[in-house]
């Protein structure tokens, strides 16, 4: 008869065997191959574990050379066996979209129809108990994706690449606060994208003489704006258009630098080609239960007719709100991460932001929205505001 054992207690005894097989490895490797080889040939077989590995060694010694596709099949099978993916230094960036074992997403066939996302019936979320890359509990070390449920420990991200230099503070200081941090899946817009939306993209980029991993200028973003919209629509690009662009192109760098980095240009491609591609009812499948509970958050806390419809101008302020990742005030905050949504109307930022759509106000005062239109509304700019960059991806048209 089994015993019953709590999480924790089974979570301990992995911990322990996972030590256990690490030193074993460990062991291995520390003594000389030819020691082993000879203890192999003299010394009886003891156990079918250690028989098996001399084996192995011994193949790795004195067999002949395999096949390149056996052997990266092989070190492939070894780093899923051991739990460690892909090495960082054998990943390389300039030439991979996706993260190791990531599988883009396939479109299935109910996508198009609109989801149940009900305003009064909230939605409990929980995060994960253990980090995503090692698989470790260790409790208050954890840190929470502000989008997903996933969890991480600081130093597997560092270890895995996915830390760069200077981003460990900003993940230490905001992902326990209401600005919140995204995990690497989720702060990459791309990989949204299906395996035949990213080769449509791909297609473009070369086309268009777009390389990858380099910074673009506005004459580059511009010039590359004008032959999409030329090649779309077969016609040049208008003023407004263009004047759209740059306004864009200033969205998507924040810092003044005058470039925009290559993973802001590629996420706010991606979120453009989802526009173009998918209805606004296979977008609202997208979003995560973090992302449904904020758009609630956000709507209730917008004044509302009898009816519960809110203006088109406070949809407007909320679109804009989304991308407010970086508050002054939000490294003193400890609040739960599963609300950031728009700040207060009393704060200077709304103030500005009510400044700037006095006009679309104005011209719009009779239009209301319930919260079905709200959400498919905001559906691409909740999208565009995950990743943790302060570049606005997708500029809200006021």
């Amino acid at each position: 008869m089994g015993v019953l054992m709590s999480r924790r207690q089974t979570v301990e005894q992995v911990q322990k065997v996972s030590l256990a097989v690490s030193a074993f490895k460990d062991g291995l490797r520390e003594r000389p191959a030819a020691k082993r080889k000879g203890e192999a040939v003299a010394g009886p077989q003891r156990g079918t574990l250690e028989h098996a590995v001399q084996e192995v060694t011994e193949d790795e010694a004195a067999g002949p050379s395999p096949r390149p596709e056996a052997s990266a099949n092989r070190a492939a099978w070894e780093r899923l066996r051991d739990g460690r993916g892909v090495e960082p230094e054998e990943f390389d960036r300039a030439n991979r979209f996706t993260p190791p074992a990531f599988v883009r997403p396939t479109r299935e066939l109910g996508d198009d129809e609109l989801p149940d996302i009900s305003l009064e019936r909230r939605e409990q979320v929980t995060n994960d108990e253990m980090c995503e890359i090692c698989e470790v509990w260790t409790a208050e070390s954890l840190f929470p994706c502000r989008v997903c449920t996933r969890v991480y420990h600081d130093g597997c991200l560092r270890r895995m690449g996915y830390l760069p230099q200077g981003s460990a503070t900003e993940l230490t200081e905001t992902a326990h606060t209401e600005t919140g941090w995204s995990c690497y899946y989720c702060d990459n817009l791309n990989l949204l994208l299906t395996e035949e939306e990213m080769y449509s993209l791909m297609e473009t980029f070369r086309q268009c003489h777009i390389i990858p991993d380099t910074c673009l200028t506005l004459d580059d973003f511009l010039a590359y704006k004008h032959l999409v919209h030329k090649r779309q629509f077969e016609r040049p690009m208008g003023e407004a258009q263009e004047e759209r662009a740059t306004l864009q192109f200033g969205a998507l760098d924040p810092d003044k630098r005058g470039h925009v980095e290559w993973a802001d240009f590629l996420s706010h491609e991606s979120i453009q080609l989802l526009q173009k591609l998918r209805p606004q009812n296979s977008l609202l499948h997208l979003l995560t239960a973090k992302e449904r509970e904020r758009a609630r958050a956000a709507f209730l806390a917008l004044p509302r007719d009898p009816d519960g419809r809110v203006s088109q101008a406070e949809c407007r302020r909320a679109q804009l709100a989304w991308f407010r990742k970086h508050p002054p005030d939000a490294l003193s905050c400890n609040v739960s991460i599963s609300h950031v949504g728009p700040m207060s109307e009393s704060s200077p930022s709304s103030a500005s932001s009510k400044s700037q759509d006095k006009a679309p106000e104005q011209e719009e005062p009779s239009r209301l929205v319930d919260w079905p239109t709200f959400l498919r509304e905001n559906v691409a700019y909740i999208l565009a505001a995950r990743p943790n960059s302060p570049a606005v991806h997708l500029k809200p048209q006021v």
